[in-house]
């Protein structure tokens, strides 16, 4: 492998052919036998064509040797050309004096023009016939045979043509290399760098994942860095995590920094509806990128292919696992593939096979998770590079009010903010639209149109007042952010909580605080209305099944200890966890039924308890949310303390909601953080 890079070439190739970029490398020897062959078949076709259609100002009519006796014998021959063919067969084709009747395929006319087959031998005699009887004649050579035969294939060939056709459209290719016999051909995509326009500056939240990459994309520029040391260049890196974290944005950034050759191809690519094309198309993958090393080959959602063999009721699927094989050939095996790099990308790591995963075919595994808030920052500074922005707007506030959301959902809730601002005509974005963007991607578009009675408003006012209050007075719950009671998405009422900092781990007084202030809007309902209607029934399915984690999986029960109790049977072709294995007694599974209902209970009853020692400000939270419809934490706070709400102000049209204003306590972030705002930060790179 060279040393020396330029930064407009691509680098050497490490066997001393000269690399990829050589002009004998790129000439194509396949195009210019394929135009070759089709002008050929065209001048083929053109001289069938002339053949078939080429008209003579003569039409003879061919007759039985006997007649031509009997006109030969009557002196009715005027002049003749006799023809002879490649089998050596002599035609006599001969004018008349006058028209004579004649009989042709079984019927009489009358005719001028005649032709008759003469059999070599009696040739000479019938010459000195015509001798004698002073008739005009001439020799002439035409050679019909391969005519003859080219038309006789005519057909065969129209038929293979058509079938051509039909395969090319069948296997999804147009044209290119997509002809008949290239079903095992790789469809991986050669990105050039003229293409490429993503580097790492547009990549943020993502900071080790890009460490490790920038280090392969060095180690391609430079080996002699690393291999002074006795280091070897990786084999391959798996991007491991959930979807919308930038798996695939880091690998066009690769593309876009490594100044080699890079392919890209989707782990689907491998699939065919024949058996055999997935390894024969793995094969020539890797026989492009020796070709073209060193070189990185992107393969995205690998799980398609890479999925654990032997897997499923009914065994292994054996096209896939024949392309999973080759693929852990290729990777290494025997042959050694130096200088070319596969770089993968997954959200199901759990469902590869581990021959897969081991060192020397994956060396890296780089876990691409969700973004913390310094990440959730940077990457709302990338996207809203080519935004304009009000100077109300505070990109370190709205990451702490977006826990939990991923690079792609952050831009979508950038391009959300974007396209308020334009629906009211702003030049500029604002804070607000941020805030009404960041509602709408969280808790789902508002249903303003949804028409709700009175009775039913005020029973999800209480219902989710009885969620704010309970967690309020428990100092272990998330602050509550922002009730409403306008319907989003498919809730008729939605209460929002906005964590103080990031968890990575939770404990179980945190846990069971969370349960019961699930458990406040149920509570609320019994003790104002003295009945349950069905709008508990999200909260009681989450609140039960972190009551069963807490304790099958996180040992969180005094009586059952910390064990882990129902051990999953991942079966990878009927879906994850389709079925429990039961791994405990029916005793057993009787006391895990007793904790998670003790759990759930203990929780109800405790929230019961603090709605019925703040009962006054259950009415008092309750009326002003249904009156204003939406209440942030600043009012929430406010209304707790006794203090008075300012009075609304109402719309134009009469509504009294106003979304897109920033609450109070977005504003008290902002004006704490005005001194920072002198100096603006630089973009993260």
């Amino acid at each position: 492998m060279a040393d020396n890079n330029d930064n407009k070439q691509a680098p050497k190739n490490p066997k001393g052919s000269g690399g990829p970029n050589r002009p004998e490398d790129n000439f194509d020897w396949s195009k210019i036998i394929r135009m070759v062959f089709g002008w050929g078949a065209v001048i083929v076709a053109f001289v069938i064509i002339l053949q078939l259609f080429k008209t003579n100002s003569t039409n003879y009519v061919e007759i039985p040797y006997l007649q031509y006796e009997k006109l030969l014998n009557d002196d009715q021959i005027l002049k003749a050309t006799i023809t002879k063919s490649d089998a050596n067969d002599y035609f006599f084709k001969a004018e008349l004096k006058a028209q004579e009747n004649v009989t042709s395929n079984g019927k009489e006319v009358a005719v001028k023009f005649i032709s008759a087959y003469i059999p070599e031998p009696i040739l000479k005699d019938q010459e000195a016939v015509w001798k004698g009887k002073n008739i005009n004649y001439t020799f002439d050579k035409e050679s019909n045979e391969w005519m003859s035969i080219l038309i006789s294939f005519l057909p065969w060939i129209v038929i293979f043509a058509v079938w051509i056709i039909v395969m090319r459209r069948m296997q999804g290719g147009g044209g290119g290399t997509r002809g008949i016999f290239s079903f095992g051909k790789s469809k991986a995509k050669l990105i050039t760098q003229s293409a490429q326009k993503i580097t790492f500056r547009d990549v943020a939240g993502a900071d080790e994942a890009k460490m490790e990459l920038h280090e392969i994309i060095e180690f391609l520029k430079e080996p002699a860095k690393f291999q002074k040391l006795g280091g070897k260049i990786p084999r391959g890196v798996l991007l491991l995590g959930p979807p919308g974290t930038g798996k695939t944005l880091l690998a066009r950034a690769v593309a876009g920094e490594s100044g080699v050759p890079f392919f890209s191809i989707s782990g689907a690519d491998f699939v065919e509806m024949f058996v055999g094309v997935g390894a024969s198309r793995v094969r020539d993958l890797f026989e492009q990128g020796k070709k073209s090393a060193p070189c990185i080959i992107f393969i995205d959602e690998i799980d398609a292919v890479g999925r654990h063999r032997g897997a499923g009721l009914g065994g292994g699927h054996d096209e896939r696992e024949q392309t999973l094989n080759q693929l852990l050939v290729e990777m290494d095996g025997f042959e050694q593939n130096s200088g070319v790099i596969i770089i993968a990308a997954t959200n199901r790591p759990d469902v590869l096979d581990p021959a897969l995963l081991r060192p020397g075919r994956f060396d890296r595994q780089v876990v691409v998770d969700r973004p913390d808030v310094k990440g959730r920052e940077g990457i709302l500074k990338v996207h809203t590079r080519i935004i304009p922005l009000d100077p109300t707007v505070d990109l370190e506030v709205l990451a702490k009010g977006t826990p939990g959301l991923a690079g792609a959902e952050l831009a979508n809730l950038v391009n959300e903010a974007a396209l308020l601002a334009a629906r009211k005509n702003k030049k500029k974005v604002e804070m607000e639209d941020f805030e009404e963007a960041k509602d709408k991607v969280m808790m789902g578009m508002e249903r303003k149109s949804l028409i709700i009675s009175e009775e039913e408003k005020k029973t999800t006012s209480y219902h989710e007042i009885g969620h704010v209050l309970v967690a309020r007075m428990l100092p272990e719950a998330d602050p509550v952010h922002k009730v409403t009671i306008i319907p989003r998405g498919r809730a008729l009422g939605l209460t929002s909580y906005l964590p103080l900092d990031e968890k990575h781990a939770y404990s179980k007084d945190y846990l069971e605080a969370v349960i019961t202030s699930m458990m406040g809007g149920r509570a609320a309902e019994k003790l104002i209305f003295n009945q349950y209607n069905t709008g508990a029934g999200n909260d009681i399915e989450k609140a039960t099944n972190i009551a069963r984690k807490m304790v099958c999986e996180w040992g969180m029960s005094e009586k059952l200890g910390p064990l882990s109790y129902g051990a999953k049977e991942e079966e990878i072709f009927l879906g994850r966890e389709i079925q429990r294995h039961k791994d405990y007694s029916e005793k057993t599974a009787v006391e895990i039924d007793e904790e998670i209902r003790g759990i759930i209970n203990a929780a109800m009853k405790r929230a019961e308890k603090i709605l019925v020692d703040n009962i006054d400000l259950l009415h008092r939270l309750s009326k002003e949310l249904l009156e204003r419809e939406i209440l942030d934490s600043e009012e929430i706070n406010k209304l707790v303390r006794g203090e008075e709400l300012p009075p609304m102000v109402k719309e134009s049209n009469g509504s009294t909601d106003n979304p897109g204003v920033i609450p109070d306590h977005v504003k008290k972030l902002m004006d704490q953080r005005k001194p920072k705002e002198v100096t603006p930060k630089d973009d993260i790179n």
